[in-house]
């Protein structure tokens, strides 16, 4: 049984400022979840396999396959500024 108290406790851990007819609401409905939990485990579950999801997927994978490459001059072009061979960024303090 869910007290006001409870509630209470409930909403500073949340840090949550309840008025007097919150904790009255809260402390109804978190009874009523709670009886609704205690009928689900009444449920014979013995041969039912516990699942991650409710839905069986299964993962389409393809090969990877490397379309093109580009050659170290190709993607060269691209930097701002180059040293040799490597790309010359800002030096970081």
């Amino acid at each position: 049984m869910i007290t006001i108290k409870d509630v209470e406790h409930v909403a500073k851990l949340a840090r949550l400022e309840l008025t007097e007819e919150e904790k009255e609401m809260f402390t109804h409905q978190l009874g009523d979840v709670l009886n609704h939990v205690e009928k689900m485990n009444e449920v014979d579950t013995t041969n039912v396999e516990p699942m991650n999801h409710p839905i069986d997927f299964t993962n389409v994978m393809r090969e990877d396959v490397k379309i093109y490459e580009n050659t170290r001059e190709e993607l060269m072009q691209n930097a701002p500024d180059i040293e040799g061979e490597f790309f010359k960024v800002p030096k970081i303090n």
